[in-house]
């Protein structure tokens, strides 16, 4: 008999308030195993606070919160470890230890798991080599620019192969260039990998970047970059847009720019 496929992510009915505040109402979703969910909305609706909720950083007032179909509402700090195994999270300004080199940023949560050095080094290599910093393998942060940074916690999120990851604002304050290639990894896991993801952004690039293009795998192992066309259409990246705690549109890119609600309409303009 087949297991059932999980969700890798599902919340139900979810809500949270911080004193009077609302912060989320009764919020439903679920990410899709390989699925990127894109989470959109102004300062202050609650899209950071859904990764730490997702993360065991926050717990709900009431909803259901799962994570790959294990029920995870009512887990205490203890519970959480094995759990967060599963989840790589990647943060805004790349968050790693200022005192440790890349290598040792990127293998810290293997280091603190007392695995077998040559383990972690390999580890550490083959995930640099994914967002192509092998070479600054023994710098430090401060010796690295914004764009490297962010990839620097990329290649962190990606040590142990988790099959979740979490972004949150990874390409704010970067040029258009930088940020492009930050969503490039990200296609590169969601398709390569079939990462499963919750993706938080205000960036309307970001938004047609991560929904109008994906990547195979050719003959030779290379990857080669696709545009979606009349002929080939994304099914894993889907869009969330939050207002006042609530979800108030949940669907694909075409419905999203197609939307008759003036709130979309004025956050897509600007």
């Amino acid at each position: 008999m087949l297991e059932p496929i999980h969700p890798a992510i599902e919340f139900r009915d979810v809500s949270l308030s911080f004193d009077e505040k609302v912060i989320l109402n009764k919020v439903n979703f679920h990410v899709s195993r390989g699925e990127t969910k894109v989470v959109l909305g102004g300062s202050g609706v609650g899209k950071s606070t859904i990764l730490r909720l997702a993360l065991g950083l926050l717990k709900p007032d009431s909803g259901r919160i799962l994570i790959d179909g294990e029920d995870v509402t009512e887990y205490r700090e203890t519970d959480w470890m094995s759990v967060r195994h599963k989840i790589g999270m990647v943060f805004q300004e790349g968050a790693l230890f200022d005192s440790l080199n890349v290598y040792d940023n990127v293998g810290y949560r293997l280091h603190e798991q007392d695995v077998n050095e040559d383990d972690v080094e390999k580890a550490v290599r083959n995930a640099l080599s994914f967002v192509n910093l092998e070479d600054e393998i023994l710098k430090m942060p401060n010796e690295l620019s914004g764009g490297m940074r962010r990839r620097v916690g990329i290649a962190r999120s990606l040590v142990g192969d988790p099959p979740i990851i979490l972004y949150d604002e990874p390409t704010a304050g970067l040029d258009p260039p930088t940020a492009r290639t930050i969503c490039e990894l990200v296609i590169r896991l969601r398709d390569i990998k079939s990462v499963s993801s919750i993706f938080v952004t205000h960036r309307i690039e970001d938004v047609r970047t991560l929904s109008s293009e994906f990547v195979t795998l050719g003959p030779d192992g290379k990857i080669i970059h696709h545009t979606e066309d009349n002929k080939l259409c994304l099914i894993n990246t889907q869009f969330l847009m939050l207002k006042d705690g609530e979800i108030i549109f949940s669907g694909t890119d075409e419905r999203l720019f197609n939307s008759p609600d003036p709130y979309i309409q004025e956050f897509l303009r600007s």
